[in-house]
């Protein structure tokens, strides 16, 4: 996200600061935000490119974007769910810093509101630049409303209007990322598929949600394939308004990525652990206050812990060490 890897959680967490402070315009914070932090990063990164051809440095700049926006999203998972928010920021970041290097790449200078303003089009957010960037001025006028309204924190954080708020607020918050991301498809276009189909999609998301909850890492794989779908139509997207083409990416035949392969391989790992800790209760017919029940869920829930800690460690000293 940035040159320094270990700024990347510093800016996820200033984004989600923003954002909740005021969720209904998520997109143009983002926007805006992307813009003033990641902008001159990305038009750094585009002169340090070597000379190639046009296509070839497309399809670069849009394959290390898929893979760092899939890597940034990956802390979701098991115990780390408090973390989904602080992950669903840094793939936004990552994705809307790879549409600047596209416009970069195309002679644009990623550091200008128009960026912000393109950004919201291309994420489906308005249908034409003109009604972005007056979205964009809009919000620009009521940030010096907000300085006046922020001596009341209710007004300040919807937020912090309340413990039983919190957690919707949070919510509703999550389900925004989610959508902007691509994760989510828009209620608006569900019409077109077969509501049998949304079904089986939700629960395949219900079951991966419980069963997460005991083997954290069974999201790994899960999320890399919802990112990585979302960000090549977003990618294709860019390509095509930046360049007038197809994306050089999606005339490529699919391969199952060594990435996915090893962390499907840590996903039936992390789920192994509890499985075997569970039958090990059972055999041994573990008890407390009577029961292995307790014993269970407090193997369960060890095992958990432990599981994604470790993951969560090792990735963290490969990110600082990198």
């Amino acid at each position: 996200m940035s040159d320094d890897p270990a700024v990347q959680p510093v800016l996820a967490r200033s984004l989600l600061r923003e954002v909740r402070a005021d969720p209904q315009h998520l997109p143009e914070i983002l926007a805006l935000f992307a813009v003033r932090r990641l902008g001159p990063v990305a038009r750094r990164t585009m002169a340090g490119l070597p000379d190639a051809e046009p296509a070839a440095l497309q399809a670069r700049v849009v394959a290390r974007g898929t893979r760092a926006t899939v890597a940034e999203g990956s802390f979701v998972g098991g115990p780390f769910l408090l973390l989904v928010p602080v992950a669903f920021c840094a793939a936004l970041l990552r994705q809307a810093r790879t549409i600047l290097e596209l416009a970069a790449l195309d002679g644009r200078d990623p550091t200008t509101r128009g960026r912000a303003a393109e950004l919201l089009v291309l994420q489906g957010v308005y249908d034409d630049v003109e009604r972005a960037d007056a979205a964009l001025d809009a919000r620009c006028g009521e940030r010096a409303g907000l300085s006046k309204s922020a001596e009341d924190p209710a007004d300040a954080d919807p937020v912090a209007g309340g413990r039983l708020r919190r957690p919707v607020a949070l919510w509703n918050l999550i389900l925004r990322m989610a959508r902007l991301l691509g994760l989510i498809t828009p209620a608006q276009t569900t019409g077109r598929r077969p509501r049998l189909v949304q079904a089986a999609r939700w629960l395949l998301l219900g079951v991966v949600f419980v069963v997460g909850l005991v083997a954290p890492l069974v999201w790994l794989p899960y999320m890399a394939m919802s990112y990585e779908r979302a960000t090549a139509g977003l990618m294709d997207r860019a390509v095509r308004f930046y360049f007038a083409e197809p994306s050089p990416t999606g005339r490529r035949r699919r391969h199952l990525s060594p990435g996915a392969l090893a962390g499907a391989v840590r996903a039936v790992l992390s789920l192994l652990v509890p499985v075997v800790l569970f039958l090990g209760v059972l055999a041994g017919d573990l008890r407390l206050a009577g029961s292995n029940w307790p014993v269970l869920g407090i193997v369960l829930t060890a095992s958990s812990l432990a599981v994604g800690g470790m993951w969560l460690w090792r990735r963290k000293r490969r990110f600082t060490s990198g």
